[in-house]
């Protein structure tokens, strides 16, 4: 089983963008596709499993992990589809496995082209954002504000990774110790002065106001065609699909939910969610 992924670059909208490649080549094609505010490196325990029948590739979201910055800090989810886009190429289907925000990129993708998926997983990543409750001309200035406080930030700083684990620890207190130092490597980048800090864009968590609509994330699930796998943590605070209604506007959808689970589910019960996956993929025990 391989030790390490190999990393690689390609380039979407002028931005130089890293993921770590798995190898296997002449298998189908597989993408892990992590949340905001992680990387692509946090699916390590997984692609190992999946990497003995797949080509496994997992980038870096553009703003997180070693991949570039967006210019003008454009982190819409079309951007994120349209990086997808050029990894994914144009060649054969592709299994699609996102968690967190990476599963509504991993969805939209699905429903853009959805002859390009041939099976799609989510976890804890499936959720109809609420209708606006303010005029444009509000939601213009909160975001035009949430930039100008955004500007003004220092990045938190860390004299050490094992300093940055154990914040990591405290956000999440189900990761072993172990979970969150390999978590925490991969997370920050050191600086001339010797500290760290997280390699994520802070500019990706501004809320812009040209988000897609409800009606637009029901249109592009119902074109979803492949058979989609749900799973979801049972004390997360994402509703699961089946009790939100998101369930009945797919074509060939299940779900599975973990208790004991919260919102990154395959950190809080991986051997659980790995076998999921394999019996999902058709993959032998």
């Amino acid at each position: 089983m391989i030790a390490a992924p190999k990393s690689c670059f390609y380039e979407s909208q002028g931005l130089r963008l890293h993921y770590a490649d798995w190898g296997n080549e002449a298998a189908p094609p597989l993408i892990l596709l992590h949340g905001g505010r992680d990387h692509c490196r946090s699916w390590d325990a997984i692609a190992r499993q999946l990497q003995p029948y797949f080509h496994v590739m997992a980038p870096d979201l553009r703003g997180h992990g070693d991949s570039e910055w967006a210019k003008a800090s454009s982190y819409s989810l079309a951007d994120h589809v349209y990086d997808l886009t050029h990894l994914v190429g144009a060649g054969r289907e592709t299994v699609v496995v996102g968690h967190s925000f990476g599963g509504m990129i991993s969805l939209a993708f699905a429903g853009t082209y959805p002859e390009r998926v041939s099976r799609l997983a989510i976890l804890d990543g499936a959720f109809l954002p609420p209708e606006p409750s303010a005029t444009i001309d509000v939601q213009m200035a909160d975001w035009i504000a949430q930039l100008d406080r955004i500007s003004t930030l220092r990045a938190r700083r860390y004299r050490t990774i094992a300093e940055a684990a154990e914040r990591m620890s405290a956000h999440n207190k189900r990761l072993t110790s172990e979970q969150a130092l390999h978590l925490a490597t991969h997370a920050v980048r050191q600086q001339a002065d010797g500290t760290y800090v997280w390699k994520y864009d802070p500019y990706q968590r501004a809320r812009a106001p040209y988000r897609l609509r409800r009606e637009d994330y029901i249109g592009l699930w119902s074109r979803i065609t492949a058979p989609t796998l749900f799973l979801c943590g049972g004390e997360s605070s994402i509703p699961d699909p089946e009790k939100s209604g998101i369930l009945r506007h797919f074509q060939r959808a299940q779900q599975k939910v973990f208790a004991g689970a919260a919102h990154w589910v395959q950190h809080d019960r991986l051997d659980e969610v790995s076998a999921a996956l394999r019996s999902f993929l058709g993959i032998p025990d």
